[in-house]
């Protein structure tokens, strides 16, 4: 076959030699074999056409002089190469195209805070590029999770819409997001910070199941999930990516590539979402899907140093307004009022961070981070203003020694400063009237040493020592052990650590705020801690079809104590938080597999089973709104013959335990089965532009209509109470229910379709 190919392009050239170029060649990959129906086009020129299956082309009729030549292939990075045409006279070109990022062995820096291969790496650190997450395009990074396993964005109200990160069944506050390694969403902005990050000028993102605190300290205790933008000197010099969807949707991400006095890179993206159509589908009253305006502007520089060193130095804002509630309700006369309901949020947020290596013979850097977070916010009747500043400040060296080890000495400061118009920040007793911000100092130090045991053995083990200007003096210590075959195959990884986390309540549940219910505080909450065990195999198989597969499993098993939990349930009317008086368990199993497939179509697979629960007095309770059972998948197909692909998502996950009002609520105690899938074709032309369409939540699954307690009556006007807080049985009120919308597991946006466009200018 490739043989009468070429005897053709021979004729085709003695027969246009006289009277235009022509190129003629074959598309390969690293192995040498033909890259099946890749696309050879001239830059910004109408030339164009796609090799045969075995990766010979012919390009003909092409002008004398210098072309550059566009070639690309679904699952492999695009190439540009320059060329010199004589008139009448015809090249033959071997073209090599090397596989997408998400084939190859990952460079990844979360487990170790040092850039290591993924194989390497003695922490197990999932990777996941920009790639995977355009199989399903969402307008933040919140949602873009959805599709990762073991991890589920948990929307936390049904009316504004907020939610965080659940690893393995772990809330929100667990999971630490960093930003470049930087501490960047916490605290305050747990709830509201992850949206605005621009998508475009995501590079991948990294995640770490299990406690960090070693390395990261409070918060690092489910997990981290490591947000990492693109490399100014890397990135395209324009991008831009338009998605519109059928509920009215637009999300636009913008991004642009500057070098400034030929040694300093900038990198400046915008994002912009809105959505201002209320819809109320399930006629409960209130918008089914917040309203919301929101542009975010990032902008990163990187400088040229001497001898290579590092220097980066990054800034964000977001803006947001938001709105969930009654239909009908309107910003100039109910926003804070009694007669409309709803919940209204005005969020200014700034981030400054970057990373300067010192002028030294040691590998000696310095990591500093600021940011702003401004919230203006009504839930119904209740106001909550708050302002929260964190400074951050980190000097770690690194050094090899006695060939054997490879050690990290790490010191760090965090300064909070946190005010709000809760009891949170007033004074007591003859101080009551004054207000109090919270100022929290937190030093701290870690040691890490990586010793390679042999070829095949690596050891990690680490300790960090934090004094809290609250709560003292805490330790928390971890191990890590690798071992893999000498083929590389085959990976055992065992981790073992501690974690501990400092909470504030309003900061990070949103339940706290909305609704009717009071907010108790039994005692002063202490600090959580946690002692985690995870066990991760990893295997390696490579067929003669030449399709890989890479399967993965583990075991993860953490212990509480002190964990803070909200009681819904004694009280119908209110939320007590109180420290755990027993322990709480999240445990399970998670299983993952992703097959690469020679003729370039990849298939993801994730399974996850856990059990999270608390042992009070003998009592063992399930964990309210985590699932025993979910599951991932993600199928990308490509189409080569019309360089276009498809992608089907999707999950499932089981049923949830759900916080009822009472013996008399009649609403399931648990949720159903259900799953989101999507469906995506994405249309890819010769100057590398790209046009995709599909269709979101194609099984058309919401919640319940009544979702929402006594929707129609927020300010529970018709509720009568006792004197022990609880709702009162009443000819209007036979349930003895109130207005609650923490009744929820899963978005009440239905099925929708979308189209997006998006290119890059190299």
């Amino acid at each position: 076959m490739r043989l009468y190919f070429l005897l053709i392009q021979l004729f085709l050239c003695a027969v246009l030699m006289s009277q235009s170029t022509t190129i003629t060649g074959m598309v390969v990959d690293e192995d040498g074999q033909g890259v099946s129906f890749a696309s050879v086009g001239v830059l910004n020129g109408k030339r164009g056409v796609l090799a045969d299956e075995e990766g010979a082309f012919v390009l003909n009729e092409l002008p004398a002089g210098q072309v550059t030549l566009a070639v690309s292939a679904l699952g492999f990075a695009a190439e540009r190469l320059v060329v010199e045409l004589e008139e009448g006279t015809a090249r033959n070109l071997n073209i090599t195209l090397f596989a997408a990022g998400e084939t190859i062995d990952e460079i990844v820096v979360t487990g170790t805070m040092k850039a290591v291969s993924r194989t390497n790496s003695p922490v197990p650190v999932e990777v996941f590029t920009a790639e995977f997450f355009r199989a399903n395009p969402t307008p933040s990074v919140f949602e873009s999770l959805q599709n990762v396993n073991g991890v589920r964005p948990q929307l936390n109200c049904s009316v504004c819409n907020t939610g965080d990160i659940h690893i393995n069944g772990l809330e929100g506050p667990y999971t630490m997001v960093l930003i470049d390694g930087m501490p960047i969403v916490s605290g305050l902005s747990t709830v509201y910070g992850l949206t605005g990050i621009p998508q475009s000028l995501i590079a991948r993102t990294e995640v770490v199941k299990g406690p960090a605190s070693t390395l990261y300290g409070s918060e690092a205790v489910g997990g981290l999930i490591n947000v990492i933008t693109k490399n100014p000197g890397d990135a395209p010099t324009f991008s831009a990516d338009v998605m519109a969807s059928g509920w009215g949707e637009l999300n636009a991400d913008l991004g642009f590539k500057a070098t400034v006095g030929g040694k300093a890179h900038a990198l400046v993206g915008v994002n912009y979402f809105r959505y201002q159509d209320p819809q109320d589908n399930n006629n409960d009253g209130f918008t089914d899907l917040t309203l919301q305006d929101r542009i975010s502007v990032f902008n990163k520089w990187s400088f040229e140093r001497q001898e290579g060193r590092v220097f980066t130095l990054a800034g964000r804002y977001v803006y947001e307004d938001r709105f969930g509630g009654q239909l009908g309700w309107d910003r100039a006369s109910h926003r804070g009022g009694d007669e409309v309901y709803g919940e209204s949020i005005y969020t200014n947020r700034w981030e400054t961070f970057g990373t300067y290596q010192l002028p030294t013979k040691e590998r000696v850097m310095f990591q500093f981070s600021a940011n702003g977070h401004d919230q203006n916010s009504v839930y119904g009747e209740t106001i909550y203003n708050a302002t929260q500043y964190v400074g951050f400040g980190q000097l770690t060296w690194s050094k090899e020694l006695f060939g054997s080890h490879d050690l990290l000495l790490g010191a760090s400061y965090r300064y909070t400063w946190y005010d709000d118009n809760t009891p949170v920040t007033a004074g007591f007793g003859d101080e009551a009237d004054i207000n109090l911000p919270s100022a929290v100092h937190l030093p701290g130090a870690f040691v890490q040493d990586e010793i390679r045991l042999g070829r095949q053995d690596v050891l990690l083990l680490g300790v960090r020592y934090d004094h809290n200007s609250r709560h003292g003096n805490i330790l928390t210590p971890r191990l890590n052990y690798k071992w893999n075959s000498k083929s590389l195959k085959d990976i055992v990884r065992l981790s073992i650590g501690n974690g501990y986390r400092v909470a504030n309540v309003f900061t990070e549940d949103h339940a706290a705020l909305s609704g009717a219910r009071e907010v108790i505080f039994e005692d002063e909450l202490l600090p959580e801690t946690s002692w985690n065990a995870n066990l991760n195999y990893t295997k390696r198989v490579f067929t003669r079809s030449g399709t890989v597969i890479n399967l993965a499993g583990s075991v993860f098993y953490t212990f509480f104590n002190n964990r803070i939990l909200p009681d819904y349930e004694t009280n119908t009317n209110a939320i007590i938080y109180a420290n755990l008086d027993g322990s709480a368990v999240s445990q399970g199993i998670s299983l993952s597999s992703d097959i690469s497939f020679s003729k370039g179509a990849n298939l993801n697979l994730g399974l996850t089973v856990q059990d999270v629960y608390t042992d009070e007095n003998g009592i063992r309770e399930r964990q309210l709104l985590t699932e025993s059972v979910s599951g991932v998948w993600r199928l990308s197909a490509p189409l080569l013959r019309y360089q276009m692909k498809f992608d089907y998502t999707g999950n499932v996950y089981g049923p949830m335990d759900l916080p009822l009002l009472g013996e008399l609520d009649d609403r399931p105690a648990q949720s159903p089965w259900f799953s989101t899938q999507n469906l995506q074709l994405t249309k890819t032309f010769l100057n590398g532009m790209e046009v995709y369409g599909g269709v979101k939540n194609l099984l058309n699954y919401t919640p319940p209509a009544n979702s929402i307690a006594r929707a129609f009556d927020p300010f529970d006007r018709n509720v009568s109470f006792g004197a022990d807080g609880q709702a009162l049985v009443t000819p209007e009120n036979p349930r003895a229910l109130t207005f609650d919308p923490t009744y929820v597991y899963a978005s009440n946006q239905g099925r929708r379709f979308f189209v997006g466009w998006r290119w890059s200018l190299k």
